[in-house]
């Protein structure tokens, strides 16, 4: 599918993939910890790994011989993955989690809580939902854009 969402969920739409590269983006990079963290059988565990090292969203590292170990390091790939992570997180904030969330990104700098925007790659500027539209990109296929402009009620839902 011409789709770069569907083509993201092939590498890390799978339930626990997302979990792992979480668990990744706040320092985790042993097999055992992963497990311990996420509760996850070890055979899942070694197929998902394999399969994100397989894509390049984690590189395994040697890092003792007897018995062999390996780290799992996000590369670059993976590394992007975390606004995704984050908008998933801030979704969940937002519509499960009634006690408010369980963890907050915080700047360094000043302490207060950072959030995903959308800017605009020229201007700079913070843009809502209704202040944009899809066109094709250069790998468009036919049928992917339903419709020009939303509909009012999700332009109202997105807000």
């Amino acid at each position: 599918m011409s789709c770069s969402v569907a083509q993201c969920l092939e590498v890390v739409g799978e339930w626990w993939s997302l979990l792992i590269v979480r668990d990744a983006l706040l320092g985790v990079t042993r097999f055992d910890d992963f497990q311990r963290r996420l509760g996850i059988s070890r055979n899942v565990l070694r197929d998902r790994l394999s399969r994100l090292v397989a894509e390049g969203v984690f590189d395994k590292v040697h890092y003792q011989e007897h018995p062999v170990r390996y780290d799992y390091r996000l590369t670059d790939k993976g590394r992007d993955l975390s606004p995704v992570v984050t908008a998933l997180r801030e979704w969940g904030d937002r519509h499960t989690s009634p006690g408010g969330p369980p963890v907050r990104l915080v700047h360094t700098a000043c302490g207060s809580d950072v959030h995903l925007v959308h800017r605009c790659e020229r201007c700079a500027q913070t843009v809502e939902r209704t202040d944009v539209r899809v066109v094709p990109g250069p790998a468009y296929a036919n049928g992917l854009i339903p419709r020009a402009e939303p509909r009012a009620e999700e332009a109202a839902a997105w807000r």
